[in-house]
């Protein structure tokens, strides 16, 4: 383990697929805790292939593809959200329409690109070792801001989460809180696509909360627990990856998953032998 970690951080590429690991384990594993507990997994899988619509028209004119995708998915966010509030329109369904055109959009720019699109599949199931400077700074910014958010907002967030009736009576906005952490997800889905991609990343928002879950009731420390989890998930699913050269966003799910049963079966035999 300590020679993987020696030559990971010999070379800077490596290097910052490592950060990528740490700083989206964080900010998959708070926010994936507010997805959760909102039941908001399938608007989140929503957002996560309507960006594909951005990332198409993007790669297709010649523009940096995440700007395209979080353009997409901020815009998806918000239009879910609206339309489920003000449109007279069943969240699923208004997900669904999305979801679907998103791709769809994405499709038709993919196919009008001249050749062989090579730079898909790293977009659709992840290529941390794309992960740049760039990237990093992106993403540990958006860390910072989730970490002060969740601390100076958290009694907020929890009372759009659990019951928004509640929350005004108390006198807090609870649909711009709700629009807001709609484009906090949009924005998390986004930057880590490099890390897992647009097909797998849903694993990150879900699996660790679910582990945490397993632990504890406590809103709060489901949301510590969680950045725990998925942090490391994505650092043993990256070297495991860069052990027996298997793709890391496959890794990082295979490790989460077999965390999951373990997690469950030992919750099982607790149960049992009381």
């Amino acid at each position: 383990m300590l020679t993987t970690l020696e030559n990971i951080f010999s070379y800077d590429f490596l290097t910052n697929a490592f950060v990528a690991c740490i700083l989206s384990g964080i900010t998959c594993g708070v926010v994936g805790s507010y997805v959760v507990a909102r039941r908001m997994v399938f608007l989140s899988g929503g957002i996560t292939h309507a960006s594909f619509g951005g990332l198409g028209i993007a790669l297709y004119v010649g523009a940096n593809p995440i700007i395209g995708a979080l353009g997409f998915a901020v815009l998806s966010s918000l239009g879910i959200e609206f339309a489920s509030r003000k449109g007279r329109m069943r969240e699923d369904s208004a997900i669904g329409i999305i979801w679907a055109v998103g791709m769809a959009i994405g499709a038709v720019f993919m196919s009008l690109r001249p050749g062989y699109a090579t730079d898909l599949t790293s977009y659709l199931f992840g290529n941390i070792l794309l992960v740049d400077g760039r990237d990093i700074a992106w993403l540990a910014v958006l860390t910072v801001f989730i970490i002060v958010g969740a601390v100076g907002w958290l009694r907020k967030v929890m009372f759009v989460t659990f019951d928004e009736s509640y929350a005004y009576s108390q006198g807090v906005a609870a649909e711009r809180v709700a629009y807001a952490m709609s484009v906090v997800v949009a924005i998390t889905i986004v930057l880590s696509i490099k890390v897992m991609g647009i097909i797998l990343l849903l694993s990150l928002l879900t699996m660790p909360t679910v582990i945490a879950n397993t632990f504890t009731k406590d809103y709060r420390r489901i949301a510590i627990y969680s950045a725990v989890v998925a942090v490391v998930g994505n650092v043993f699913g990256f070297v495991l990856s860069y052990e027996y050269d298997l793709p890391t966003g496959s890794c990082i799910i295979f490790i989460l998953a077999t965390l999951l049963v373990v997690v469950k079966l030992l919750t099982i035999r607790r149960t049992a032998n009381k």
